[in-house]
């Protein structure tokens, strides 16, 4: 990081009275953002969130066209925030007035790409399922989170702090771009050649219907990246608030089985069968008004597609880029992917994939 944006951190902490807090980097990720928690001379702790602009493409206007969006890159394409601060703070306060656990906003400077946040603590799902908590529980209440997200009507502008933001439409182009990132990246990271004019032309009348049918499912909330490591449990808290979220600045208007598809089918960590039955029964138990087999029709295709953008432009990429760890949430993906595939309404898309990556070319 250069010494200019350090210097720009630390003028912001000291704008908002945090100058002489002690600073601790926090693990990264794949994207542009970083972390770091602080110790305010109070004793508070806080978290201080950097994004800077300059790292990311364009996002899409809300009044783009297909064309414009992809003129513009990959972010306006699929709908990405950018890492934008004016996103995430406007997001957590429609989070919070749903009575849900998205970080309080202590300070921010939107413009900079700088915020700093309530510290929900360390207990991610994940860690703490690692360290032998139950499952069971912490995946109900992550979908009771859901259900009580989709039974609000999402606003079309969130707004908070004297900042808006659109609630976009994960739409067919966002969809489209996310899962032909496979086409582009497998082949690059498997050795296989590079897929042919008549199988890029199968591939995307396949997935054609699905995509439409997420776009027109497109209804609730979405999160976008719900997995258990962006969830966080707060025991003190009560109900649904139990449950702290992370990473919801990408959040769009979805189809409501695309957050499920990331908790239940989660490329970090194994979920079981049966766990993934039982939740997807828990939330359609409390969503009476859902159609079931069509539902869980949906809840396939998208998860499918998802899979098939993790690996491409997620896995393959970021391996493809110096960063081989996630070579090792391939198997796993690949696993969730073709119990995907086996739903007989999805056989011409396995036939696709068994053609034109054999098994061996499945990491």
């Amino acid at each position: 990081m250069s010494s200019e944006r350090q210097a720009q951190k630390a003028r912001f902490l000291a704008d908002h009275g945090l100058g002489a807090a002690r600073r601790h980097a926090l693990a990264g990720d794949a994207s542009t953002r970083s972390y770091e928690r602080l110790q305010a001379a109070d004793g508070a702790r806080l978290i201080l969130m950097d994004q800077p602009p300059v790292l990311e493409t364009p996002i899409s206007p809300p009044e783009a066209s297909d064309a414009e969006r992809m003129a513009l890159g990959y972010n306006a394409a699929a709908r990405l925030a950018a890492g934008s601060v004016a996103a995430f703070v406007t997001a957590a306060a429609w989070l919070r007035s749903q009575g849900l656990s998205a970080p309080r906003i202590v300070a921010f400077d939107a413009q900079a790409g700088l915020a700093v946040l309530e510290d929900l603590g360390d207990g991610l799902f994940a860690t703490l399922i690692a360290e032998g908590e139950a499952e069971s529980p912490l995946y109900e209440a992550a979908v009771d989170v859901q259900v009580q997200l989709h039974g609000a009507r999402p606003p079309a502008i969130l707004t908070a702090e004297g900042l808006t933001w659109p609630l976009l439409t994960y739409d067919s182009l966002a969809l489209k771009v996310g899962t032909d990132t496979f086409l582009e990246w497998w082949p690059k990271f498997s050795g296989l050649a590079p897929f042919g004019v008549e199988a890029t032309a199968e591939w995307d009348a396949l997935w054609a219907p699905i995509r439409a049918r997420g776009e027109a499912g497109a209804s609730v909330f979405c999160h976008r990246d719900y997995h258990a490591q962006n969830l966080l449990w707060l025991p003190e808290r009560k109900g649904v608030a139990r449950v702290g979220l992370l990473d919801f600045q990408d959040a769009l208007r979805a189809h409501p089985a695309w957050d499920l598809t990331h908790l239940l089918q989660d490329a970090r960590r194994d979920v079981s069968p049966d766990l993934e039955v039982a939740m997807l029964d828990r939330y359609l138990a409390a969503r009476p008004g859902l159609e079931r087999d069509r539902f869980l029709a949906d809840y396939r295709a998208l998860a499918a597609s998802n899979a098939a953008r993790i690996l491409g432009r997620v896995f393959a990429r970021q391996t493809l880029l110096g960063r081989p760890q996630y070579k090792a949430f391939m198997p796993r993906t690949w696993r969730y992917l073709e119990r995907n595939l086996a739903d007989p309404a999805l056989a011409d898309l396995r036939a696709w994939f068994d053609r034109h990556v054999p098994p061996g070319s499945r990491a």
